[in-house]
C-alpha cells in the first residue's frame, strides 16, 4: 500500500494502479521503454493492471515480462468497463489515462492523472483528473516521489 499524506486533505491509501495503454503507456503500440523500472518500483506497493481497447494490437506481446495484469476488452464498451475494474477494487485506486474512455475511470478512483503526451488527450479528461502532467514518466514520478503530489494537491 502507498500512502501519501496530502496537507489539508485526508491521506491517499492507495493499493491498485489502473493504466490505459496505447497514449498512455504506450506511443504507437509500444510500451515506452523509460517506464519498465518505474512499474517495477511500483509494483512493490501496488497492483497494477493495465486496462485497454488495444488499438494496435499489441498490449499483452508489449507488457509480457512487467509486474503486471493486462486486461483488453476491444469494444466500445471499454470505459464503462474501466469504470466497473475500478469500482471491483473497492477503494485506493490511482489510474492513469488520457483518452475519452478514461473518464468514467478517473470519476470513479480515489487518484486520477491524466497524461497529456505525443498523442494528445481528450480534453474533457482534463477537467476530471486530479492532476494533468505531459509524459508517463512524470505520471509515474508523481508515485514513486510523493513530495511532488503533495505539492500539486495540498489546500
Amino acid at each position: 500500500m502507498l500512502k501519501i499524506q496530502i496537507p489539508g486533505r485526508e491521506e491517499l491509501c492507495l493499493s491498485h494502479l489502473i493504466l490505459d495503454y496505447n497514449g498512455t503507456i504506450a506511443l504507437d503500440g509500444k510500451v515506452i521503454d523509460a517506464i519498465r523500472p518505474r512499474l517495477e518500483m511500483l509494483s512493490r506497493e501496488l497492483s497494477i493492471c493495465v486496462i485497454t481497447a488495444d488499438t494496435h494490437g499489441t498490449a499483452a506481446r508489449e507488457c509480457e515480462g512487467l509486474p503486471l495484469e493486462v486486461l483488453t476488452y476491444p469494444t466500445a464498451e471499454v470505459g464503462k468497463i474501466k469504470a466497473q475494474e475500478v469500482c471491483k477494487r473497492k477503494g485506493g485506486v490511482v489510474c492513469i489515462g488520457n483518452g475519452y474512455n478514461d473518464i468514467l475511470m478517473a470519476e470513479e478512483s480515489d487518484l486520477s492523472i491524466c497524461v497529456m503526451g505525443k498523442e494528445g488527450c481528450c480534453g474533457a479528461l482534463l477537467s476530471r483528473s486530479d492532476v494533468v502532467v505531459t509524459s508517463i514518466e512524470d505520471a509515474l514520478d508523481l508515485l514513486c516521489k510523493p513530495n511532488r503530489l503533495r505539492a500539486t494537491l495540498r489546500t
